[in-house]
């Protein structure tokens, strides 16, 4: 893998329990570089993320992603992994019975922070980064999708992710907030040099904030240009 590249798969063959899901997958993203990956549902772009993160174990071919080596990932090293990643979904995952601010602090002492002060400032700091801020004290059953959404994409900047994972973020939102939220991602892949593989069905999005394109089909992950569509 080059020193710019976050992902490199090569004549990777990704599996869901013995089926065969995609097959010769050479793949690169570079630091810095937002790519939208589309396809039909079941084509296999979840299982592409669920292999980038570690719920899916590479099992042939080679497999690259901030430093960790997919082919050969142990159980013990994925939470480590997924300290260098963000994980944006759809339907959010927040804790309902808690508020913004303890949503984030969950995650931070999940992942090995122990100082109160420096949980505190950086709370703060994604929160104000995804224009929260001052918003740390509601619950988040009490916010709107969009807010929601927000919340969600401060939780994935905690640990500074060289590489964040978007499954249909915009899936559930309005298009007024889609472009909110779309202004926000370019924003902080700009900004902070931050890597974006977002799945999207709704190429209207990609028209609008157009980035590279990949598409899976058929088994197989292609290059193509936003005019190919």
């Amino acid at each position: 893998m080059s020193e710019k590249s976050i992902v490199s798969l090569k004549n990777a063959n990704i599996y869901q329990g013995k089926n065969l899901i995609l097959s010769n997958v050479n793949f690169q993203v570079q630091k810095g570089e937002f790519v939208y990956l589309i396809g039909k549902t079941g084509t296999g772009k979840s299982s592409l993320l669920k292999t980038l993160y570690g719920d899916i174990y590479l099992k042939q071919g080679e497999g690259e992603i901030a430093g960790f080596d997919l082919k050969n990932l142990k159980w013990q090293t994925i939470p480590l992994l997924r300290r260098n990643l963000g994980i944006v979904f759809q339907d959010f995952r927040l804790l309902t019975d808690r508020n913004v601010y303890d949503n984030l602090e969950f995650v931070l002492k999940a992942t090995g922070w122990k100082d109160k002060a420096l949980m505190k400032e950086k709370i703060e700091n994604v929160l104000s980064k995804v224009g929260l801020k001052n918003k740390g004290f509601k619950m988040t059953y009490e916010m709107s999708g969009g807010e929601q959404q927000r919340v969600d994409i401060a939780r994935a900047l905690l640990n500074n992710p060289k590489l964040i994972l978007a499954d249909e973020p915009t899936g559930n939102l309005d298009p007024e907030t889609t472009d909110e939220i779309m202004q926000l991602l370019f924003n902080i892949c700009r900004d902070y040099h931050t890597a974006f593989i977002m799945a999207t069905h709704d190429y209207s999005i990609i028209q609008k904030y157009p980035a590279r394109v990949v598409r899976i089909e058929q088994g197989a992950v292609k290059e193509i240009s936003v005019a190919g569509m």
